[in-house]
């Protein structure tokens, strides 16, 4: 009995996840005029791909690519930093607790609301020509991924052994050979979990596209989607579209990058 209870409690919790996924995919495939008249039906009586001929008739392309080139390069600045930061964390003592300080301070920022800094964010990039483009806005998104990457990184470097890092300074490596050859390869799966989120974070940002990003060729994915909601209504239909493409690049990322993800959470060297 309590097997068959535990069985129908789990597909019970699985379809209630799966649903908004399957009314997103729904609405997306109706006609226009179904969806405002097809009251609480999940899915299309007839299919019809307006809505997704809609986004491509536009510039969908070219706000993919901006999102990708801003979250990828986003992320290979905060991992690269992150990562020597947290291994000077981790490996070597800091006078005064200046460790312990700045970690503190990197927890602060991360629990900041990032509205917080928006405004004089906005003040440096305008003053020094960086407004409208996408290197401003990689530079933002640190305030959102650095500390992020920090706190992830201190984990999987502190269960690197010590004694690996000392066999390689014996066989005569440097510091820079011991973190490309040693540290790097075993922090790889960590690398990757840290990357995955890291991604995700600045796949989904909206707030300093909003204020950063003026004309349309350089928005990103997340805020051409607020484009779909305006005081005259929701184009209800190709707002689900974009939702499903926009969310497409991510599963697929994390999707191949599963193995990794796994490996890295259960990361226990010996």
């Amino acid at each position: 009995m309590m097997r068959y209870l535990h069985t129908a409690t789990v597909w019970f919790a699985v379809a209630l996840f799966l649903m908004p996924i399957v009314w997103m995919f729904g609405t997306a495939f109706k006609p226009a005029g179904e969806i405002l008249h097809s009251g609480t039906s999940l899915l299309p009586s007839e299919v019809s791909l307006d809505a997704f001929l809609s986004l491509w008739s536009g510039n969908i392309n070219t706000l993919i690519a901006n999102t990708v080139i801003v979250a990828l390069s986003a992320t290979a600045v905060s991992l690269t930093i992150a990562f020597f930061s947290a291994y000077a964390l981790v490996r070597y003592s800091f006078p005064a607790k200046l460790d312990i300080v700045f970690l503190l301070l990197v927890l602060v920022i991360k629990m900041m609301p990032p509205i917080v800094v928006a405004i004089p964010l906005y003040s440096l990039m305008n003053s020094i020509g960086l407004l409208n483009t996408k290197l401003g806005l990689v530079l933002a998104y640190q305030v959102y991924t650095l500390p992020f990457c920090i706190w992830m990184l201190l984990g999987f470097i502190r269960d690197v052994p010590l004694e690996i890092e000392e066999a390689g300074a014996m066989d005569g490596a440097n510091l820079l050979k011991r973190l490309v050859y040693v540290v790097f390869p075993l922090c790889a799966p960590g690398l990757v979990a840290t990357a995955i989120f890291s991604m995700i974070l600045g796949w989904n940002e909206f707030l300093f596209s909003l204020l950063f990003m003026h004309l349309p060729d350089n928005f990103t994915i997340p805020l051409f989607i607020s484009n779909f909601m305006t005081e005259d209504g929701t184009a209800w239909g190709e707002l689900m579209a974009v939702g499903i493409v926009s969310s497409l690049p991510m599963l697929a990322l994390a999707s191949y990058m599963q193995r990794y993800l796994l490996r890295g959470f259960s990361m226990g060297l010996k």
